[in-house]
């Protein structure tokens, strides 16, 4: 119903749409300090009120949350369904070719700049949703609120601020990752561990360990100070140990001490077969240099038996589980630092929807108490599901189907959506399944055709869910 106005509507606003991708997306708008009224700095700030103008001038009722969020009502009936997507974006970051982070442009086929695909591209396909609904006068009896957040790079406090004030509504997706349907996220135990040991003057000894840059990030080099072995018996375990886990090893030498750099490949941990941890590596030489026995040796040894090079299920750490709808929890070792008394490490997983904290945390901190670690954590954020076979997700997969030709399937996610915590959200487009848009790095684009795509299936779902 109404599918060949639809499309008629998007095509000819084409154009039009990209322009408006392309004004939001000069704009950086990437976390900033706080100042008065702007919660996240003068970027989010003005993204957002350059959105709400956009959306006024097509004659939409528009609300300002604080500053922290933005919403855009079809009508004034009662809500129905959201459509969640942010305006902020992460750093620029270096290596861009096409163009340059901040100046948008169109080729072949492709908008390039920051913030095309994630997620200023995909809001304004869904505000043109909602244009082609109300300009073409398809009658509704239920509204649809566009809700455009500022901070979901950086931990999401736009929306918690929002929902503070606001109750969710019976449906909510976000176009903030890739079709199909992604109705199930996996939990997050983002481990926080410490341990202490009686500091040791016997030689050989390690002096330093030091990996890792974020938690959710697998280390793609890690780094070491050792004193008192003998380089030539460095060389050969570091050729042993390359061979077994394709960790290169750079060995620098002065009079006592040889610093090592661990060069693996770097990952989201959400992925971490992707990568090959070069701090698991790391452990996984230090542990075969023939170092004098003391607590911080043992206690290395021990954590390398906990979460050994490979191991990205959590089977040493006595948690590896699966389920059929979301898959296999996934582990990633990502920081650690230790000190001739002390240790402090993290790791990051991703738990399926059988986890929990009984079957999950409790057995991590039992685990690494038993060897003299101590997880400091007292809970971890639980899985989010959504009834596959609820009318909601039949409905979008169907509107898929029918705009695409291609399967409509539900799908589950390591990595977690601005719809996380809510009871009946989920993760919608806006781009294809095989679609790369170099997300979070450098030459990140949008396809044009999917956007505009998108716009079509969002103005669908709209008619199908509302009228």
């Amino acid at each position: 119903m109404y599918r060949k106005e639809i499309e008629q509507y998007i095509e000819k606003h084409k154009e039009e749409m990209v322009e408006d991708i392309f004004t939001l997306c000069r704009i950086d708008s990437q976390k900033m300090p706080y100042e008065k009224g702007m919660p996240y700095g003068k970027g989010p700030s003005m993204a957002l009120s350059t959105a709400l103008s956009m959306a006024e001038g097509y004659g939409f009722s528009v609300c300002n949350y604080d500053d922290y969020v933005g919403t855009v009502d079809l009508n004034d009936k009662e809500k129905q369904l959201d459509i969640l997507a942010h305006l902020d974006v992460v750093p620029a970051g270096e290596g861009w070719q096409v163009t340059k982070p901040f100046e948008p442009i169109l080729k072949d086929g492709k908008l390039y700049g920051r913030g095309t695909a994630d997620d200023k591209g995909p809001a304004v396909a869904a505000l043109y949703a909602l244009r082609a609904v109300k300009e073409l006068g398809i009658p509704l009896s239920k509204n649809v609120r566009l809700i455009l957040g500022t901070d979901e790079e950086c931990g999401s406090s736009d929306i918690a601020h929002y929902y503070d004030v606001e109750e969710e509504a019976p449906m909510t997706f976000s176009p903030d990752a890739a079709f199909p349907v992604t109705n199930v996220e996996k939990g997050r135990l983002a481990g926080h561990f410490t341990g202490k040991f009686a500091p040791s003057k016997d030689l050989p000894k390690i002096v330093s360990i030091e990996a890792g840059i974020k938690t959710n990030v697998v280390p793609g080099k890690a780094y070491a100070a050792v004193e008192g072995i003998e380089r030539s018996v460095m060389d050969e375990v570091a050729k042993e140990v390359e061979r077994e886990t394709n960790i290169h090893f750079d060995l620098e030498s002065t009079q006592t001490v040889t610093r090592i750099t661990a060069i693996g490949a770097g990952a989201h941990a959400a992925h971490p077969e992707d990568g090959n941890n070069a701090l698991t590596g790391l452990l996984t030489y230090l542990v075969r240099l023939p170092l004098a026995p003391c607590e911080q040796v043992t206690t290395l040894q021990n954590l390398r038996t906990l979460i050994p090079h490979g191991d990205v299920n959590g089977a040493g750490l006595g948690v590896a589980m699966e389920d059929e709808i979301s898959g296999r929890l996934t582990l990633a070792f990502s920081m650690l630092n230790v000190t001739e008394d002390q240790l402090e490490g993290d790791f990051d997983s991703r738990c399926p929807i059988c986890a929990n904290e009984d079957n999950m945390l409790k057995v991590v901190k039992q685990n690494m108490a038993a060897v003299g670690l101590t997880l400091e954590n007292d809970s971890m954020r639980p899985p989010h599901h959504v009834d596959g076979n609820s009318h909601f997700v039949k409905t979008l997969l169907k509107v898929y189907e029918d705009y695409t030709g291609r399967k409509g399937e539900c799908q589950s996610m390591g990595g977690g959506t601005y719809v996380h915590d809510l009871k009946n959200g989920v993760a919608f487009g806006a781009a294809m399944p095989e679609t790369d848009n170099h997300m979070h790095g450098a030459d990140e684009f949008a396809v044009l055709e999917e956007l505009v795509v998108s716009a079509k299936i969002f103005a669908q779902v709209i008619v199908e869910l509302c009228s």
